[in-house]
């Protein structure tokens, strides 16, 4: 039997029209979908009456690749110029930690105005007195408040690099007046400070670079040094230095710490609060030093990653000589005198960094690792007291680096390399240019330097009261601490003391009184 027959024939007319009805439907449906989905007819071809574009020149070729590389050029000088800034970071914890709670606060206020102070003050006049069109090749003489539009016109180069240029340059100075912070920790007043590092960034810096950099800008300046052939790739002497040797004439003319040295010539260390701090300050500082100098080729290119290793190699080997050196001397493997041996590598190299092999790199480091323990060890035992080695890590291998571009140094550029020290046969006229340019520089620096702390020192004052040093530079100075006082821990006699150094004035004050206070 059919399935048809399963039904009486009233229901079967029923489901025939009902289903005659569903299949118009589907079929105007259907039609409809037909019509929407249909392409549209081609449109008719319009008339050509524009002429093709025409192809472009070799001269338009040359001047958008020119284009290009200048835009590559100021990005990576402007990427530079932000790891350079971050190195003010790292100079903040190196120096915090290395130094007492009660002072934290003040380190970190003395970092962020170096920056801030030295990026106005080196617009306004510091760029121009370093860059400008030279007075007879000891000054620029124009540039002041710097304008990168008219400037641009003025040197061939584009506006956008002369932004660039500006804002790499500005960090460099504020790294020279930083520098300073260390070596005067503890004990210098906020106010006086302060003048001292709007000087530097004016006039002490700005003068030393117009000297060896001084054609950075207008390529046809002929500055002094600069032309007897002095080379400071990026400124192992004219950044370093000039703020190793400012350290130097400040920590004299400050004195050291109260209960530092003892009237019977024992030398007392007074310990840092948080050698992570160090640590992580020196990784930044490191970091930095990768736009300090390749960013100072200020260009794109395989000079630049040549640079980089180079630099890196000697910061390397920095840490290997201060460590061996420091674990021979003192039994153990002393960390803040390693981790001062990297940035004291990382400084030799500066000057070189361009104009060293590896294998010269590395020299490099060792050496300056070397040193700089030596001269923490010979700083204080001539009783100048500075608490981060700032004078041993920046002024004298920033001196020691610099000449020694001229005892193994090589010039790049031909089929081969060509020696230009004195010890790999290229003569001894390297050297006695790169001797002219660290003697010049100390001679320029230290003395004005000290010349200025002494007239801080007798008119608004350059140290604090022994009380405001007890009591820690952080309430008297800022009103701030960094730590909170209910970090309190208590002796086994029962006496309260606050944790991290803070509270330690009765003890300070018995040394002072034992020992005498500058």
């Amino acid at each position: 039997m059919s399935a048809a027959a399963c039904y009486p024939s009233s229901t079967r007319g029923r489901w025939g029209a009902w289903l005659a009805l569903m299949g118009l439907l589907m079929s105007l449906s259907f039609g409809a979908l037909g019509e929407e989905t249909a392409p549209a007819a081609e449109p008719a071809a319009a008339p050509a009456t524009e002429e093709a574009e025409a192809p472009p020149t070799p001269a338009d070729n040359a001047a958008a690749l020119a284009t290009l590389n200048d835009n590559a050029n100021i990005l990576w000088t402007c990427l530079a110029a932000f790891l350079v800034f971050f190195m003010q970071a790292g100079f903040a914890l190196v120096e915090a930690g290395l130094t007492r709670a009660k002072n934290a606060c003040n380190i970190l206020m003395k970092n962020l105005m170096d920056f801030a102070i030295g990026s106005l003050v080196f617009w306004v006049l510091g760029f121009g007195l370093m860059f400008g069109l030279t007075k007879g090749g000891w000054i620029g003489g124009n540039a002041f408040f710097f304008d990168a539009e008219p400037m641009a016109a003025a040197t061939g180069k584009s506006v956008g690099f002369s932004w660039a240029f500006l804002i790499f340059q500005t960090v460099f100075a504020a790294t020279a007046a930083t520098i300073v912070s260390g070596a005067m920790a503890e004990r210098t007043k906020f106010t006086s400070y302060l003048i001292y590092s709007a000087f530097i960034t004016a006039f002490v810096y700005p003068i030393i670079g117009h000297w060896a950099w001084g054609n950075l800008f207008f390529g046809d300046n002929s500055s002094w040094l600069m032309e007897r052939g002095f080379v400071d790739f990026a400124g192992s002497t004219v950044v370093h230095s000039v703020g190793g040797w400012a350290a130097l004439a400040g920590a004299i003319v400050l004195g050291p710490r109260l209960g530092k040295y003892g009237k019977d010539g024992k030398i007392r260390p007074i310990l840092g609060h948080n050698m992570a701090f160090v640590a992580l300050g020196v990784f930044i500082l490191w970091l930095g030093w990768f736009g300090f100098n390749p960013g100072s080729t200020c260009a794109v290119g395989g000079d630049m990653a040549r640079v980089a290793v180079t630099t890196n190699l000697a910061g390397a080997a920095g840490a290997l000589a201060s460590l061996v050196l420091s674990w021979i001397l003192f039994k153990k493997p002393d960390t803040s005198m390693t981790f001062n041996g990297v940035l004291a590598g990382l400084v030799g190299i500066t000057a070189g960094c361009y104009n060293m092999t590896p294998s010269g790199s590395i020299l490099v480091g060792l050496l300056c690792g070397t040193a700089v323990v030596c001269a923490v060890l010979f700083f204080d035992k001539i009783r100048v007291d500075d608490p981060v080695g700032a004078v041993s890590v920046h002024g004298v291998c920033g001196a020691l680096g610099t000449l020694m571009v001229g005892l193994w140094g090589v010039k790049y550029g031909g089929e081969a390399l060509e020696p230009i020290g004195l010890l790999n046969g290229g003569g001894s006229a390297q050297f006695v240019t790169q001797l002219m340019g660290v003697g010049a520089a100390f001679l320029l620096v230290f003395p004005t330097m000290l010349v200025l702390f002494t007239i801080l020192k007798h008119t608004v004052g350059l140290r604090v009261s022994e009380q405001e040093e007890i009591e820690g530079l952080d309430l008297h100075e800022h009103g701030n601490e960094a730590y909170a006082r209910d970090t309190m821990v208590t002796t086994s006699g029962g006496q309260s003391i606050e944790a991290l150094g803070v509270a330690t004035a009765p003890s300070m004050a018995k040394l002072a009184a034992e020992h005498g206070a500058p």
